[in-house]
């Protein structure tokens, strides 16, 4: 099997229309990535990766739910230990962004 040229192919969410807007460039788990000026943290991060994060009581894979704010699901952290929720923060340039549980950065 060949490896897709696009590493976003992968991704859980794959961009179909409005790709003329201004990009916006920020890190994802240390590695840097790209999304679009108006896209919220959980687009611009499942246009990039599978998962948003792992439930860190259940250890499953979570990618957002409800999309508006009240389940709790689509928590992150910033690189300074803010959190936030994704589906409600709006994508800004040079965000850092953790989608790992704090202390796990770096452990494969």
């Amino acid at each position: 099997m060949i490896a897709p040229a696009n590493p976003a192919a992968h991704a859980q969410l794959q961009r179909l229309k409005e790709c003329n807007r201004p990009a916006v460039t920020f890190v994802l788990d240390g590695r840097p990535a790209q999304a679009f000026a108006g896209d919220t943290v959980l687009t611009a991060v499942l246009t990039q990766m599978r998962q948003l994060r792992i439930n860190e009581f259940s250890q499953q894979p979570r990618a957002g739910f409800c999309l508006m704010g009240a389940c709790q699901d689509c928590w992150v952290r910033l690189a300074d230990g803010q959190s936030l929720r994704a589906c409600q923060t709006m994508i800004e340039p040079g965000m850092h962004i953790c989608t790992q549980p704090a202390g796990t950065e770096g452990a494969a």
